[in-house]
């Protein structure tokens, strides 16, 4: 899965070095906090060393495009 997509930073809910440890958090938060919609695990375009955590409603688009918003590849969904 490769997708660029565009978040606020503001807005994730987890930053992480290790791209493991940010797919394991991202599970976690998915079984304890989510019924549905997705959690994605995103590697920012600036640093290949940092994973960040957010959930796919918190998408930037069109239609909702207020504040900063940074471009993301999509490394995992859940």
């Amino acid at each position: 899965m490769d997708n660029l997509i565009f978040f606020n930073p503001g807005d994730s809910i987890a930053n992480f070095h290790d791209y493991d440890e940010a797919v394991r958090s991202a599970q976690i938060y998915r079984e304890n906090h989510l019924q549905d919609g997705h959690i994605l695990v995103v590697k920012g375009m600036e640093s290949q060393k940092q994973f960040d955590i957010f959930l796919s409603d918190n998408a930037i688009t069109h239609d909702n495009e207020l504040g900063e918003s940074k471009p993301y590849k999509v490394s995992k969904k859940f």
